[in-house]
């Protein structure tokens, strides 16, 4: 029998959020979106602020917030780089500050939580593919450690307030993941490549191109959060989350151009600092345990998310 829930997405108007948010909805849920709007973008809700079961709340997960709700998804927190290092104390006290208030949160209405962890929390990663079991390799004062480390610590919060609360956590550690509601300029590669196609321009490169990575379409991503909140209580994660289907990182590129008809070349620019030479999950434990697995292939989801992107430029243009 279906039961109606109150569910709080944190981080709801951000690229995650708002497909997630829009997914409860269709599950005829009530949905708080909770969002500060530093990285996230009204426009990507903005088809939802009239449903009488979406509420939406400026809010900064630094701070206490007092609501009362059935479910949790923790997922505020800028993921890019370019995001991220333009405030390294910020994020690092949103992942730790945030990750404390949404448990009490939790802990005071007994609410399940979910926290949206991350691949980063493997660094520069000496196991390929990366199993849940692998403890990383972090460095602990590089440019990327305010997300890396706040992550991990996050991820210890949740398993200590469960040992000492009995708190009913999930924890997801996600892998690269891509499609629509994407920030156009938020530096990742997918996002980078797809707009330089568009407009013709030269792709970018780091290194020589032959790092890897693992390309997840968000439409399956969101089906694996909801899996595993519905999982018996028990099953508490962490669970790797992505598609184990590797790409290098000049290969994607090539597919890029090829979808767009795009005319760039490939140009080359060093390598950033501590930035992960190999990057694929295990997803065995999720076949385990939400029997779930990634379906839609890259080139699919490229298609829809290159038709995104090109709404965006054509948009700016008439406004221009």
């Amino acid at each position: 029998m279906f039961k109606r829930k109150k569910i709080l997405v944190t981080g709801g108007a951000g690229f995650l959020g708002s497909h997630l948010c829009r997914k409860l909805l269709s599950q005829n849920h009530e949905v708080i979106c909770v969002d500060n709007f530093f990285t996230g973008n009204k426009d990507n809700i903005i088809d939802l602020l009239d449903n009488p079961r979406f509420e939406l709340i400026r809010h900064d997960v630094t701070f206490p917030l007092f609501v009362e709700v059935d479910e949790i998804y923790n997922l505020a927190c800028p993921a890019s780089p370019i995001h991220y290092q333009h405030d390294p104390v910020q994020t690092t006290k949103t992942s730790v500050h945030g990750a404390i208030n949404m448990l009490g949160l939790a802990k005071r209405t007994g609410a399940k939580i979910f926290q949206a962890s991350t691949s980063e929390v493997y660094g520069d990663p000496i196991v390929h593919p990366q199993v849940e079991s692998y403890w990383g390799n972090v460095n602990p004062i590089g440019e990327r450690s305010c997300y890396d480390e706040g992550k991990r610590c996050a991820e210890t919060l949740f398993f200590d307030y469960r040992k000492q609360h009995n708190l009913k956590i999930k924890v997801a550690r996600i892998f690269n993941t891509y499609g629509p509601n994407m920030h156009p300029n938020d530096g990742r590669v997918v996002s980078n490549f797809i707009m330089q196609a568009l407009q013709n321009q030269d792709i970018t490169l780091y290194g020589n191109g032959e790092q890897t990575r693992s390309f997840c379409y968000v439409d399956d991503l969101i089906n694996a959060f909801i899996k595993f909140m519905d999982t018996d209580d028990s099953v508490t994660g962490p669970i790797n989350l992505g598609n184990p289907t590797e790409f290098t990182i000049k290969e994607l590129a090539e597919k890029v151009i090829q979808l767009t008809r795009s005319s760039s070349a490939l140009t080359y620019q060093t390598l950033p600092n501590d930035d992960p030479k190999q990057r694929r999950p295990d997803i065995s434990l999720a076949k385990e345990h939400l029997n779930w697995q990634p379906t839609i292939a890259l080139e699919q989801g490229l298609e829809k998310t290159i038709e995104y992107f090109s709404s965006l430029i054509n948009a700016s243009e008439r406004q221009s």
